[in-house]
Order: C-alpha cells, then structure tokens, then sequence
C-alpha cells in the first residue's frame, strides 16, 4: 500500500473546538470573526428558509371588543327588575339592556321544571304517534283522532320553544 501524501492529509483532517488551531484566539473577551468551518458542529448547520410571503406573515386583526360606556340613571326597583330580567333571559345586564335598546328578540331560558315539563310533552307526542301506527289499519278513525292529540300536542311545543 502506498501512503498519501501530507498535503492530502491535511484536507482530511477534522478540526474539533477543544484542539488547538493555527490561528488560536489571542483575547477570549472579543468578538468571533467569521470562523464557522473551524469550530463548527456539522449537526449546527443553519438552513436558510424560504418565505412563501415576500413580506412575511400578515398582521393579526385583533377585536377590541366594546370599549364605550353608556350610562343611564333608573330607581333601585328598576334596576332589580332589570336584574331578574336578564337573568331569567340567561344574559348580562348590559347584554339585556343593549337587546332591549335595539328591538332585538330576547327568549325567556327555560327553568328546569320547564325543561322537564317540555320533555314529558315531547314523550307524549311520540307515544301517540307510536300508537296511531299500530291502530292504522285495524281502526282508521282511532288512528286519525291519535294523530290529532300528537299533533295538539306538537303545536304546543312549538309555542314553548
């Protein structure tokens, strides 16, 4: 085998941080030149990206929410009123005040005996619905009075909500 020769050796040779270098660092408190391939890490590569916006990523467009303030003067009496109204509708005062000052709907929340109320209802419709399916043939004219409570039934549903 034939040996190479140094000047070939000396491309090969890996320079780690903690060897000594030709040029070493006269001053340790100043700034690094531009000395990357001698003390670099192979892994610490920096990768240039590309941005798919020229100009970078857009500003966001934050909301500012409400920031005015709207007072009025009302008696203790109303403003309890005012109080146990919104709070019936599921809503905050100022809430409350704003839909009423625009005309906007604002829907009574159901309570919870309401609630429960409302789904024996519905479980009725369906009953009488189930047994207008079973008296269609037998008995038309049973079937069809069934079907109008079902659907008496329905129609006051449809009021509550």
């Amino acid at each position: 085998m034939k040996k190479k020769p140094d000047s070939q050796l000396k491309l090969f040779k890996l320079k780690f941080p903690f060897e000594e270098t030709e040029n070493p660092r006269k001053n340790p408190d100043a700034p690094r030149e531009n000395s990357t391939s001698e003390f670099s890490n192979s892994r610490c590569v920096p990768v240039d990206t590309i941005l798919i916006a020229p100009d970078g990523r857009n500003e966001k467009k934050r909301f500012r929410g409400k920031g005015d303030l709207v007072k009025f003067r009302c008696s203790s009496f109303e403003k309890k009123l005012l109080l146990i109204k919104a709070k019936k509708s599921g809503l905050t005062l100022s809430e409350y005040c704003r839909r009423s000052a625009f005309g906007l709907e604002i829907t009574e929340r159901l309570s919870d005996d309401q609630i429960a109320i409302y789904k024996t209802l519905l479980q009725f419709h369906n009953n009488f619905k189930w047994i207008g399916n079973m008296f269609r043939r037998k008995d038309p004219r049973l079937s069809s009075a069934v079907y109008k409570l079902a659907e008496e039934i329905k129609s006051h549903l449809q009021k509550i909500v």
